[in-house]
């Protein structure tokens, strides 16, 4: 069986996907030089950080930090910035429609985007974000 960390990290990944079906997923990916039409999303493991443990029994509580990495190409009619927009709103509604994963972790929020422009030499105008999402989880062990 996956470790809780694997498991949370999945259970983002999926989130997004459902968020976001038409988009390219990823996990731990360089983002490629060309944008699908439908985007593209790739999940990072990113770090769990320093547990707090309580004790008897010992639980190691993590506010595990998952970065996402979100692009989107302009289309004839909307611009990259608008088709980004969308995607970081589906987002933050589908991480709202289910704050605690089906169960698999306390609380789930995510962090304001930074975007940035992306420019390859003859491609399309393209608008790049990264978000945070955390991850707040409990396990016995932590490599579980």
């Amino acid at each position: 069986m996956p470790s809780t960390r694997e498991r949370v990290i999945q259970a983002v990944a999926d989130l997004l996907k459902a968020a976001l079906p038409k988009a390219d997923h990823f996990r731990n990916e360089v983002k490629p030089q060309t944008i699908s039409t439908g985007g593209f999303v790739n999940v990072d493991d990113g770090d769990p950080g320093e547990p707090e443990v309580t004790l008897n029994p010992p639980i190691y509580i993590y506010e595990h930090q998952i970065p996402v990495d979100v692009a989107a190409n302009k289309t004839r009619t909307v611009s990259a910035e608008a088709r980004l927009d969308t995607m970081l709103q589906a987002i933050g509604a589908a991480v709202a429609a289910d704050r605690t994963l089906g169960g698999l972790c306390d609380y789930l929020m995510v962090s304001a985007a930074t975007t940035e422009p992306l420019t390859a030499e003859g491609a399309e105008v393209s608008r790049s974000a990264l978000i945070g999402i955390t991850a707040v989880y409990g396990t016995t062990d932590p490599l579980n």
